[in-house]
């Protein structure tokens, strides 16, 4: 059987002089271990090549990185905002619209349930400790292992992610200092922190559009992560595009 294609939203690193794009290992490595063919988006190409790129994928991964201009969700400005890049805000706004309207399957991680969220009208918490009342510290500290246990999520019962996981409730780890706060258009919460703060949203209706806000990549001995890439990667196979 032949494997399916996932496009994975890229990281842009400035080295100097030497702007490169690229993915953190893990993505792979989770693509790859439940039998998808993972690539790496471009960067700095016109919405048209990427438009016939996409032809060509199963699905897309939405991946982690830095915050969101807060001015693409009239947010508010904190001096924790960090690693903001317009080009990849806009590429990535450009590749949810052409996903949507393929009704492609997508998994959001991190960043990407951010992305999405403001992509489809909704806004963020751009410093959560300091705009959510009673909010956990979701943020990723130095000397950390990002591996690490942080704090439980409820999944909504009847859900798409509460059916692929089969539990409800597991623990994750978190890396971000943002997150949703009012919810996009046409987007459900499926899933919560112990302070409330929106964790999951899916597209109801959709072959497979669901984001979480943890990093499921970097838990592979965790079976509630296995299955929802198992799950996307199903997904992306039925639902080909060529």
């Amino acid at each position: 059987m032949q494997k399916p294609v996932i496009g994975i939203t890229p990281r842009i690193i400035v080295k100097e002089q030497f702007p490169m794009i690229g993915s953190p290992r893990s993505y792979i490595r989770a693509l790859t271990a439940v039998g998808a063919l993972p690539v790496v988006l471009p960067v700095g190409v016109s919405v048209n090549v990427l438009d016939e790129l996409l032809d060509q994928l199963d699905g897309v991964v939405f991946s982690g990185g830095g915050d969101i201009e807060t001015e693409r969700f009239n947010g508010l400005p904190h001096e924790k905002i960090y690693d903001i890049n317009p080009e990849r805000d806009q590429m990535e706004i450009d590749v949810t619209e052409m996903v949507l309207r393929r009704k492609m399957p997508f998994l959001g991680i991190c960043r990407g349930i951010q992305l999405l969220n403001v992509a489809l009208g909704g806004t963020l918490y751009t410093h959560i400790l300091d705009q959510l009342p009673g909010a956990l510290d979701h943020s990723f500290k130095d000397g950390r292992a990002p591996e690490e246990i942080i704090h439980t999520i409820r999944l909504e019962p009847g859900s798409c992610l509460a059916q692929i996981i089969g539990e409800p409730e597991i623990e994750v780890n978190s890396l971000h200092h943002q997150g949703v706060w009012e919810i996009g258009e046409g987007l459900t919460a499926t899933g919560y922190a112990p302070d409330g703060l929106v964790e999951a949203v899916e597209l109801p209706d959709y072959p497979f559009g669901i984001a979480v806000q943890w990093h499921p990549e970097w838990l592979p001995e965790q079976a509630h992560a296995t299955r929802l890439f198992e799950a996307f990667v199903t997904a992306a196979l039925e639902n080909r595009t060529r």
